[in-house]
């Protein structure tokens, strides 16, 4: 039984208790944070897990094999690199960090103590992420063209983080799952509305060697709530819809042919309309396969799905565009 010790019960913390109280092969131990209303929520739903406001105090208990780090992204480095030099493996929330030298750091130090270091990039695990990763990974797509999302809704407005730090990371890391190839460099605009320097709306555009081009747009004051990912490539196309109840993943037979001929003004398209067809998805809850990955991935020693190398992919892109941000939209190379 894996002894797991979970930092942060705001948001997301709950969830994350519950989940590994619900898996085989763990069990919380304890939970921290310095909200002692919070400590009596956790106390009153599962009187088993002893509370605290010290970290100290987990990072000392031989019994805490692993740490989930469930706290704002400011704080995720020094709880995490604490625990990896105590030797206890870390699930921490996205981003990982704050800055691509932190998450370097971390990975040094996971390798350094033979750890695992994992990023909780929770669509990733979600069926209908793995059901696209499928399709394209079968070839269906064909080339792939274009990766465009929209991640928008009415609040809630950070504090410490633009909006992209607060939502691009969810769809950054979906491209990466998605797409096998790197991309070279990023463009970024954004605007503040709200008078604190902090963008609340952003455009976001990754380019890649091969022509495939991925755009995001963020935005925490839009009137409706949208969570849309488009995959555009040379044989199909992919709508994901994760607002759907059901049919969230739809497949289209429908794109462009171009005939070549010796002038390319000449160039002959034609437009092919096929069929529209939703795969049926795993309903298994993403969280549950997230946690039930940590404690297998110590288990075993392998490395997990979204490891430390993938968060950094994440954050070298998030830091990026805010440098472009900075300078109006200048590219910026990864």
């Amino acid at each position: 039984m894996i002894g797991i010790a979970v930092v942060g019960y705001g948001y997301w913390g709950p969830n994350i208790v519950r989940n590994f109280q619900e898996i085989e092969g763990a069990q919380v131990l304890v939970c921290c944070d310095l909200d002692e209303q919070r400590l009596a929520r956790v106390k009153q739903k599962y009187p088993s897990i002893r509370v605290t406001t010290d970290y100290e105090e987990i990072l000392n208990d031989p019994k805490v094999a692993a740490v989930a780090v469930v706290t704002p992204v400011a704080t995720h480095y020094e709880f995490a690199r604490a625990a990896l030099e105590r030797g206890k493996h870390v699930l921490v929330e996205k981003p990982m960090a704050a800055s691509v030298a932190e998450a370097e750091k971390l990975i040094e130090l996971a390798a350094k103590h033979s750890l695992i270091l994992m990023v909780n990039h929770t669509f990733i695990y979600t069926g209908a992420v793995r059901k696209m990763k499928e399709i394209i990974e079968k070839g269906d797509l064909g080339d792939l063209y274009y990766f465009d999302s929209v991640r928008i809704n009415l609040g809630l407005i950070q504090r410490d983080v633009n909006v992209l730090w607060d939502l691009a990371p969810h769809d950054v890391a979906i491209l990466g799952y998605l797409v096998n190839e790197a991309p070279v460099s990023v463009c970024a605009n954004g605007a503040c509305h709200t008078g604190n320097g902090i963008e609340d709306i952003a455009y976001l555009t990754v380019y890649f060697n091969s022509g495939l081009i991925a755009h995001f747009h963020n935005n925490w004051i839009a009137p409706a709530k949208i969570r849309t990912i488009l995959v555009g490539g040379s044989k199909k196309m992919i709508v994901y819809d994760d607002m759907e109840a059901s049919e969230k993943v739809k497949v289209y037979d429908k794109g462009i042919e171009v005939a070549s001929t010796e002038a390319a003004h000449n160039a002959l398209i034609s437009y092919r309309l096929g069929d529209m067809w939703a795969p049926r998805l795993e309903q298994t809850e993403a969280l549950r396969l997230v946690a039930s990955e940590f404690v297998d991935c110590i288990e075993s020693g392998r490395r997990p799905v979204t490891d430390g190398i993938s968060g950094l992919s994440v954050v070298r892109i998030l830091e990026a565009s805010e440098m472009s941000i900075k300078r109006r939209g200048k590219e910026v190379k990864l």
